[in-house]
This record gives structure tokens, sequence and C-alpha cells, in this order.
């Protein structure tokens, strides 16, 4: 069979929503089969390679996909998209013949406990939670006194938080969150540090000198400013789960996650 990105939605309608496999002919490339998925899905995790399972795989990091094997899984690479895992690769069959296989499985992110009033939160553990992210930290070896020197300014530490845990890539795919923030209209602009595909993009509103302190400012595709009065983490936790939010994604996805694009686990 011919891979394609048409062919890939077609294998993927024929899984349906739940916890399927399909094993594929076997001059079919799983190489080729993994990448259009990446393209698709961002950067995968490694579940399997050559044989050996990641032991610390869990129910959080797809480990549902491996079951349908029974431990015969070869090499098998695992997606998070909204409430359901993805995976693709390599697995045995019951004669020991090793087959493409294409995998589907339920993806259960548990609610985030309910705020007390009051309650101090630490939101970017919450938008860990939020989006059920289990992966290395991304980019912590970032040179932020470099970056900051450059842009001539501080920035919000708990931004600087995001980029070291998640690294390049997109909340639910769409969201996507910016390794070094850069000002909007030329110097003096509005410092932003995310951006949508409908072309709306997350800013700072640097008001005094402490950018812990410094609201979140929504500039639309259109020109019109928007500003939200909490800091950058919140802001994202606020729109992936507040239905009721101006630029809410709970709309769309019931369960979060952060797609990579870096090279995976």
């Amino acid at each position: 069979m011919e891979l394609t990105q048409s062919a890939i939605s077609d294998l993927l309608t024929r899984l349906g929503p739940g916890s399927r496999h399909l094993c594929l002919p076997g001059d079919l490339d799983p190489q080729d089969l993994v990448d259009l998925l990446g393209d698709r899905f961002g950067a995968p995790r490694t579940l399997v390679l050559d044989g050996f399972t990641d032991p610390t795989v869990e129910e959080s990091g797809g480990a549902a996909l491996l079951v349908p094997f029974g431990g015969r899984a070869v090499t098998i690479r695992a997606w998070a998209y909204g409430d359901q895992w993805v995976g693709a690769g390599t697995a045995r069959d019951t004669e020991g013949v090793e087959r493409p296989v294409l995998v589907v499985a339920h993806r259960k992110v548990p609610e985030p406990s309910a705020l007390a009033p009051g309650e101090d939160v630490d939101w970017l553990e919450r938008l860990r939670r939020i989006t059920g992210w289990t992966g290395p930290a991304r980019q912590s070896d970032a040179d932020w006194a470099e970056i900051e020197s450059r842009l001539g300014t501080a920035l919000p530490s708990d931004y600087k938080r995001m980029v070291e845990t998640f690294g390049d890539g997109a909340f639910d795919g769409y969201l996507g969150l910016f390794q070094e923030p850069w000002a909007d209209r030329g110097e003096g602009g509005p410092l932003v540090w995310a951006g949508t595909e409908h072309e709306d993009l997350y800013c700072w509103r640097a008001d005094g000198d402490d950018p812990d302190r410094w609201p979140v400012l929504v500039r639309s595709f259109d020109g019109d400013d928007l500003v939200f009065d909490c800091r950058t983490a919140e802001f994202v936790c606020r729109i992936l789960v507040d239905p009721h939010h101006p630029y809410t994604m709970a709309r769309y996805f019931d369960t979060h996650w952060f797609m990579s694009y870096g090279t995976g686990d």
C-alpha cells in the first residue's frame, strides 16, 4: 500500500475510538509510517526499542498501546492526541514474524483538583497535570541571562519554567509556545511568547519592573488587544479548561496535551 496522509487518515478511521490495532502489510516501511504520524502529531515518545520496553512507561505515558502485543512489540513510538493514544512501529505476530503495526488506545488524564478560595497555586505544575505531560525537561540549559540581555529585560519566571519543561511545541497542537519572546511591531512593542495558527499573538504588557507581575495581553489577528490580569502559566491553564474564557480551547477538547516539535524521547 502507498503511505500518504490520506491513507493514514483512513487507517485511523478504521481503528475508530477505543483500543484497537492493525497489522499492516509486510512490505510497508514502518519508518515511513512513523514519519507521517510525526508530521501530524509532532515528535513521538519511544515506548519500545529493539524489543526492550522503557521501564518508566505507565498508563499516563501510553502503556495501554502495548497491551495488544503481549510482550511481542519490537519498536513502538507513541503520540498523545486529545483523549487518544496513537502508536506505530513493529511487533511480532503469533508466528514470530515482525510486522508493521498501527495501534490506538484511550487516553485519560486525571482532572486537576478544584482550587480552594485563596489557594496558592503552582500553575506550571497544574499545567503539567492538565496536559498529562510526563516528558523530561526540554531546554534546561537555556541561557536566559544571554536572552534577557539581548531583549533588554528580565522575563517572567513561570514562562521560563514552561520552556524548560515543555520545550518547542504547541498546547493542543494549536497554541505554539515560543522558545524566545520577540517584540511585536519592532522595538518597544509588546513581547510575544506564544501564537496560534489564526495569527493571534500572546504577549505581556510590561507594566513595571517586575516581570512576574506582568499581565498577559492577547493581540488578535485584526489588531485588537485584550488584557488578562494573570501570569503566563495561569493564562494557559485557564484557556485550556475554562469553557467561558474568551480564548477557550475547552470547547474543542476534553483532554489536553502538548505536541512536541522536538526530536522525541
